[in-house]
């Protein structure tokens, strides 16, 4: 039987993407399989741990068609490499024949080696402090050039464009949508207001995506597996994600941060004022981010509870509650 063609208009490429066809991809680098074949969890891309004979276990990532340039994966590639090269811990892509994008019928992908590891104990005060001087040490490294094709990251793209594209697709139910037509403009102007006010921002190559799961934690060394969504951006974008709890604890956290980040770069103070703004924008483009990709078959399967009357109700109070952090007095490095 024939296995469908890729449609880069489909919202569900990965469609075309058959077992078989995974393994064909890896046998055209002159890999030998085993046929041992683990779908990882992912939803942006796809993402195969896959046996190989007399050797060890790789991972395949499968990018997602037409949302990155190749220019623009390349430079992700190049970024992670630069920092294998200083010792950095990061799992950057295997090259093979000197490339380490391929193409194979119509799908762009990468294969990386395998890294074992546990999730980081964030809630632990020395983890902290190694994080902060791992991160401190990435972006001494992303500060050293520009990325010339990466996106950038801006209350455009992750705020207006995701409120835009709810408001004109119908994903918000009619008797919610005065709220959050109303609530999400007045976030939008009070974070542009907030940013206008900090001034010029330094920019410079960051992670872009640094949440718990995209850190792999191993011999008391924490290791990053997924710089899919590096962009050009603020520091500290990278580091509130680490941050949890109530003030109180998000502030002891912090000083653990701002210490270990300090012993390499310069933690950005003035940027402290962002936090909540960027927390904001996250919140209004992860579901964004859902709606957009609701048609591919594993988005409903694995986010059930998304797109309900009940989940919009709550991403309404979750922005309300927003709005009041956006008043609050912003964390200090005392």
């Amino acid at each position: 039987m024939q296995s469908p063609q890729l449609d880069l208009n489909s919202d569900h490429p990965y469609e075309a993407l058959s077992p078989s066809k995974v393994l064909d991809a890896v046998e055209s680098l002159d890999l030998r399989v085993d046929n041992r074949q683990f779908a990882l969890n992912s939803y942006e891309n796809r993402v195969y741990q896959i046996g190989l004979e007399n050797s060890p276990n790789i991972i395949v990532k499968f990018y997602r068609p037409q949302r990155w340039s190749e220019q623009q994966i390349l430079e992700e590639h190049q970024y992670c490499q630069e920092l294998v090269d200083l010792e950095i811990p990061v799992v950057a892509p295997l090259s093979f024949n000197g490339k380490t994008l391929h193409n194979f019928e119509g799908f762009q992908f990468a294969v990386f080696p395998q890294c074992l590891g546990k999730p980081p104990e964030l809630d632990d005060l020395d983890n902290l402090l190694i994080m902060g001087r791992f991160i401190g040490r990435v972006h001494l490294v992303g500060a050293t050039k520009p990325f010339l094709h990466r996106r950038k990251l801006s209350i455009q793209t992750l705020g207006i464009d995701s409120r835009n594209f709810l408001l004109e697709n119908d994903f918000i139910p009619k008797d919610l949508l005065p709220a959050y037509e109303s609530l999400s403009q007045d976030l939008m102007t009070k974070i542009s207001a907030i940013f206008k006010s900090h001034g010029e921002l330094k920019q410079l190559r960051i992670h872009g995506d640094c949440h718990p799961g995209n850190i792999l934690w191993r011999d008391e060394i924490p290791h990053f597996v997924d710089f899919d969504d590096t962009v050009t951006g603020p520091a500290i974008q990278d580091l509130w994600m680490l941050l949890s709890g109530d003030r109180n604890q998000r502030q002891a956290q912090l000083l653990e941060i701002v210490e270990g980040y300090n012993e390499f770069y310069d933690f950005p103070v003035s940027e402290l004022v962002l936090i909540e703004s960027l927390r904001t924008l996250r919140l209004i483009h992860y579901s964004a981010w859902l709606a957009k990709r609701w048609n591919d078959p594993a988005f409903p399967m694995s986010f059930p509870w998304f797109n309900t009357e009940r989940y919009w109700a709550e991403h309404i109070l979750e922005l309300r509650e927003q709005m009041a952090e956006l008043d609050e007095p912003v964390l200090r490095i005392m």
